[in-house]
């Protein structure tokens, strides 16, 4: 008996490695086939996300793309609109001033009398007494107290006159820091750097009644605003409101198809019925002739282009001589 437990030890031994041998690659195997997965699963997933980054880049390029292209479109709108203005038979109450194209494109125009607008350069030259009384009572309309008027007016005459080293008495002597040019303002924009300017200048829509351009001068009763014809001597509100009313037409707007016609005149002198219309018997209006005319030729264009929702606008100031006569003058052309 003590021959034979070697032996049976020996045999059981041998089956039990026999056994486990047959077992270990098994199980190796499905170990490397959960290892395969799972790599195959993470490559599927960086390959899909890959494929949606790449599509959302394309879609990004072509909304980009497209946007672009709405941008072209409003902006040719736009300059379509404006040379259609420069025509020389084009008058503000034309149809041709609004179109639409087949894809949806539109182009708006809107003109007005640049000369309705005060002149500051006209109003400050020489220092005329009765100019600047308009300048005056205009801040006034626009609620300007007196102490700031006075200072506001003498530092504008000092920033535009030719003579150095003399101020007026409620203008900021010169400066290294403020040193007026002494010369007529090249832009409205200017008076944002004129002393005592700066409240008003910060209020939206300060420039709607201001001008430089060289060709006006006399106030345009055609197309001046309210606040502007409140300005002139003996022009009453109750005065202004009635001319005003008669002047749009039943719409309430300047420039459009129902204005009141007023009778023509030669050049630019303002019809008699104009007078009438502004309460003004003649020794009145003998005040502030030389001071006002009627449908002048400076225009201010404006075209707005719309493609979609992308717009964009062109500005003009041109001369177009009456009578549909000549190319019109352009003065400027700003990108808004």
């Amino acid at each position: 008996m003590g021959s034979n437990y070697p032996a049976q030890a020996h045999t059981v031994f041998t089956e039990l490695t026999e056994r486990d041998g047959m077992k270990t690659p098994s199980a190796h195997s499905k170990s490397d086939a959960g290892a395969a997965l799972l790599l195959a699963l993470w490559a599927l997933f960086l390959i899909s996300a890959m494929v949606i980054a790449w599509a959302l880049n394309i879609n990004s390029r072509l909304a980009v793309s497209s946007n672009a292209n709405r941008v072209v479109e409003a902006e040719a709108m736009a300059a379509s609109g404006a040379d259609i203005a420069l025509h020389p038979i084009i008058k503000p109450d034309s149809p041709n001033l609004h179109g639409k194209m087949k894809d949806g494109e539109t182009y708006d125009v809107q003109m007005t009398g640049e000369c309705g607008r005060l002149n500051l350069n006209f109003l400050t030259q020489g220092e005329d007494p009765t100019k600047l009384a308009i300048l005056r009572q205009y801040l006034a309309v626009k609620g300007i107290e007196v102490n700031d008027l006075d200072v506001m007016m003498d530092s504008l005459l000092d920033w535009v006159s030719p003579t150095r080293g003399l101020h007026h008495l409620n203008a900021p002597p010169e400066t290294d820091d403020y040193r007026p040019p002494h010369a007529p303002l090249s832009s409205v924009d200017e008076l944002k750097k004129v002393f005592g300017w700066a409240e008003l200048t910060s209020k939206a829509g300060w420039d709607q009644d201001f001008t430089v351009v060289a060709n006006c001068g006399p106030i345009d009763l055609a197309w001046a605003s309210r606040d502007v014809l409140r300005a002139l001597p003996g022009m009453g509100d109750d005065s202004v409101d009635r001319f005003l009313q008669l002047r749009r037409g039943p719409d309430g707007i300047d420039g459009t198809a129902d204005d009141f016609q007023f009778n023509a005149t030669t050049g630019t002198s303002v019809p008699p019925d104009v007078q009438a219309a502004l309460g003004l018997n003649p020794q009145q209006f003998q005040q502030i002739q030389a001071l006002v005319q009627f449908k002048g030729p400076v225009l201010r264009v404006v075209s707005v282009g719309r493609s979609r929702d992308v717009t964009r606008s062109v500005e003009m100031i041109v001369l177009k001589q009456p009578g549909g006569v000549g190319r019109p003058q352009v003065f400027s052309w700003k990108e808004l």
